[in-house]
């Protein structure tokens, strides 16, 4: 899969002509992947190149940016998510004061025609673009008309439930209910971080943890214990984590601390990613260490329980 970032300007000129959808994508949930999926059909048949325009910042932080949403996925995530899709080609914009003040027709001469030499153009139906969202579906599909391109709307998809939207997910993390999150993803829920060197407060009670350093606002859960697998890189772990400020030892900082069940590697400075299988219970203060330690044992023993149960189950 192609990336290409930077100023749209110096973007190296497209192999081919490319069938584009634009979005925030962030989650790369059940509604952006049906959009995603079903222009890669059409892509296909008509030989183009299936591209996806992304930003690298989420709009919100210039347009409104006391109301930024948490992202639910790194760029990183993403890309590795567009490519599973089979995307061929993800164009990073930087949504910075000149792209914001590109005029929809701007935008759609010197990015879309230009800088990527779209055929085809498939948004959701409630799609704006350019300065001040001036534009929209009746607009782009009107200077599509005159540069050349088609543009293909597509109906929100969700279920009973309605639509399914980034929003939701935050909503149910933070409310802890990874099965709601984890229907509207089409997956469940996982971030990605990097071990970083803790107080050392968990190996001195038995139970050494790594701490991780997750992206500047990035969406956790809800505070509490989680039974969760640690993707390694090279395998995957069983493990217990622990989101909140440690309130029996008057802590204040939010971290995320992992602790794997069954083995002992050396994680420091390693990227690794967890999936939250499981909500165990609540964060909550104990009157001392010995109360903690002895619930931090119950916590694993239903994490390895939980986890052990899904693994029996997969066939």
């Amino acid at each position: 899969m192609k990336v290409v970032e930077g100023p749209y300007r110096s973007w190296p000129a497209p192999e081919r002509r490319a069938a584009v959808t634009v979005g925030v994508y962030d989650g790369v949930h059940r509604g952006h992947r049906a959009v995603i999926v079903s222009l890669g059909e059409v892509a296909a048949g008509m030989g183009l190149a299936l591209t996806v325009v992304t930003f690298r910042n989420h709009p919100a932080t210039l347009l409104a940016p006391d109301r930024v949403p948490a992202r639910l996925t790194t760029l990183d995530q993403q890309l590795d998510q567009f490519e599973e899709l089979g995307v061929d080609q993800v164009a990073v914009l930087d949504f910075d004061d000149e792209l914001r003040q590109l005029s929809s027709a701007a935008f759609v001469t010197e990015v879309l025609v230009d800088a990527l030499d779209c055929a085809l153009v498939s948004v959701g139906e409630d799609f704006r673009f350019g300065f001040g969202q001036e534009g929209d579906v009746d607009l782009l599909t009107r200077l599509g008309a005159a540069h050349g391109f088609t543009v293909a709307p597509v109906a929100l998809v969700g279920d009973a439930g309605g639509a399914f939207r980034a929003s939701d997910v935050r909503t149910a993390l933070a409310e802890g209910d990874l099965g709601t999150a984890g229907h509207i993803l089409g997956r469940r829920f996982m971030v990605r971080g990097t071990v970083v060197r803790g107080d050392g407060r968990g190996r001195s009670i038995g139970y050494p943890t790594a701490n991780l350093v997750l992206a500047p606002g990035q969406a956790v859960p809800r505070r509490g214990v989680y039974a969760v697998w640690v993707g390694l890189g090279d395998g995957t772990a069983a493990g217990v984590a622990n989101i909140g400020v440690r309130p029996t030892f008057g802590a204040t900082a939010e971290v995320l601390e992992v602790h794997l069940l069954d083995a002992d590697i050396d994680l420091y400075d390693r990227v690794v990613e967890v999936e939250f299988v499981s909500r165990i219970r609540e964060e909550r203060r104990f009157d001392g260490i010995d109360a903690l330690v002895a619930q931090i044992g119950r916590d694993a023993e239903e994490a390895a329980r939980l986890l052990a149960a899904e693994a029996g189950s997969l066939p």
